[in-house]
C-alpha cells in the first residue's frame, strides 16, 4: 500500500517544508489544472512516467511550457532514438502506486519506486514556486525548488536538473551527456492473471478501438436516435434488470464502464502521440456525445415498462439491449 496524499503532506510538515495547498476537482490534464491555479505565480509541472527497453523506469518532471522530445532525450541518455516510451498503466499502480493523471516526483517516496530515475526541469530553478500533485489529482501544492530538493534528499534521491531543450549532439566523439542518470536496476512487473488476454492482443484491440472512436460513437448516437421511432416487436419475455429502473444510475454505470474501458486501454503508442491528455479527451468525448442519447433511450425503456406492463418493458429491453451493450465502444 503506497503513501496517501494526507500521509505525504504530513511528511512534508515533519520535514518543515513550506507549501501551499489548493484543492480542486479531479483534473487529468495540465490545461484542466490551469483553470484552477493558472492565475497563481509559479511554474505548473507536467509529469511523464517512462520506461526503456530494459525495463528501467523514469519520471520526467518539466514545466508545462517545456518541450520534452523523447527521441532526443533517449539519445542523451544513451538509449538510442527509440529507447524511451510511455510506461504501461499497470506500472503506475505497481511502481508509483498512483492512478492515471497523478504522476509526480512525490511518488518516489514509495519503496516500490526506489529504483525509478527522476529528471527535473532546470527551469524550475527560475520559478518563484513550483506546482505539483501530491499523489492525487484533486489537489495541487506549491513549494520552492530548494524545498523539493529537501524532500528528495530525505528519501535518498539526489535531485537531477536537466535542460530538456538543450541542443546537445550525441555521436562517436560526443558521448550521451545524461547517461549517468540511467537507473542501474530494472523493475519487473508481476505477471498478468492467467485468464487475462495476452498483452499484445489486448493492445492491438484497444488501439483499434481508440482509432475508431469517433466513427463508433457517431454510429451509436445515430442508432439510439433512430431507436426512439421504432415500434416494439414481441420477443420472449425475461426478467428486466432493476438497475434499468433508476435512469441516472443506469446511465452513470454505462458511462463509467465505458470510460474505464478507454482509460485502461491507453497504450504506450497512443499516449506517445497524445500525451497525458488522451485519457481525459476520450472520456470527456464519450460523456458529451453519449449522455443525452442514453438518457433518452433509457427513459423510453422505463416509460414503456410503466405504460405497457412488465412483459412489454422486458421485450423492449431485449430489442434495444444489443445497442445499450455494444462492446465496440472505445
Amino acid at each position: 500500500m503506497g503513501y496517501s496524499k494526507d500521509q505525504l503532506l504530513a511528511r512534508l510538515k515533519e520535514l518543515e517544508i513550506d507549501f501551499a495547498r489548493y484543492d480542486h476537482p479531479v483534473v487529468l490534464t495540465v490545461e484542466a489544472q490551469e483553470k484552477y491555479i493558472g492565475h497563481l505565480k509559479g511554474g505548473i509541472s507536467k509529469n511523464l512516467f517512462l520506461k526503456d527497453k530494459k525495463h528501467r523506469f523514469y519520471v520526467i518532471s518539466a514545466l508545462s511550457g517545456t518541450t520534452v522530445d523523447l527521441k532526443v532525450l533517449s539519445q542523451r541518455l544513451g538509449l538510442g532514438k527509440g529507447g524511451l516510451r510511455m510506461a504501461p498503466e499497470e506500472a503506475l499502480h505497481e511502481i508509483l502506486q498512483v492512478p492515471l493523471g497523478c504522476v509526480t516526483p512525490f511518488a518516489l517516496i514509495n519503496d516500490s519506486a526506489r529504483n525509478v530515475a527522476l529528471l527535473l526541469d532546470q527551469g524550475f530553478k527560475a520559478q518563484e514556486c513550483c506546482f505539483f500533485h501530491p499523489l492525487s489529482n484533486d489537489i495541487t501544492i506549491s513549494l520552492k525548488d530548494h524545498d523539493l530538493d529537501k524532500f528528495l534528499n530525505s528519501i535518498g534521491k539526489d535531485p537531477s536538473y536537466v535542460n530538456f531543450e538543450a541542443d546537445v549532439a550525441v555521436g562517436k566523439d560526443q558521448p550521451p551527456d545524461l547517461a549517468s542518470l540511467v537507473p542501474s536496476a530494472a523493475i519487473a512487473l508481476p505477471d498478468p492473471p492467467e485468464n487475462a488476454l495476452s498483452s499484445k492482443a489486448t493492445s492491438e484491440n484497444q488501439v483499434d478501438l481508440i482509432k475508431k472512436q469517433d466513427a463508433t460513437i457517431g454510429k451509436v448516437v445515430k442508432q439510439s436516435k433512430q431507436a426512439q421511432s421504432v415500434k416494439e416487436k414481441p420477443l420472449a419475455s425475461q426478467q428486466p434488470s432493476h438497475s434499468c429502473m433508476n435512469i441516472e444510475n443506469f446511465v452513470d454505470q454505462i458511462i463509467s464502464k465505458t470510460s474505464s474501458l478507454v482509460l485502461s486501454g491507453i497504450t504506450s503508442e497512443t499516449i506517445e502521440q497524445h500525451g497525458e491528455k488522451l485519457g481525459g479527451v476520450v472520456s470527456d468525448n464519450i460523456k458529451k456525445k453519449l449522455n443525452a442519447d442514453l438518457v433518452s433511450l433509457a427513459m423510453m425503456l422505463k416509460n414503456t415498462a410503466y405504460s405497457e406492463g412488465f412483459k412489454t418493458g422486458t421485450q423492449t429491453k431485449y430489442e434495444y439491449g444489443p445497442l445499450l451493450n455494444t462492446r465496440c465502444l472505445p
